[in-house]
């Protein structure tokens, strides 16, 4: 497994340190899940803005008249 060092405030590493006693887990650990889930949600996101980009860069998209008329309907049967 790769190695990875980097710097921490000082505020941030006692927060670290907090997390990781009341977790059970070394501050290793904790800094790893957070870092994997962090590239995973930006990944993600990153992938659908390039997806929707490519589909609109198709000519595939949604005309806003019929956007904004799907969502006043749905907002008049709410209120009903």
């Amino acid at each position: 497994m790769p190695t990875m060092t980097l710097r921490l405030d000082e505020k941030t590493s006692q927060s670290l340190d907090v997390l990781a006693k009341a977790m059970d887990r070394s501050k290793s650990y904790i800094a790893a899940q957070a870092i994997d889930d962090f590239v995973k949600l930006n990944a993600w996101q990153v992938e659908a803005i390039e997806q929707g980009v490519s589909e609109a860069d198709a000519g595939n998209f949604v005309e806003h008249s019929a956007l904004k008329q799907h969502w006043e309907s749905r907002l008049a049967n709410s209120l009903d």
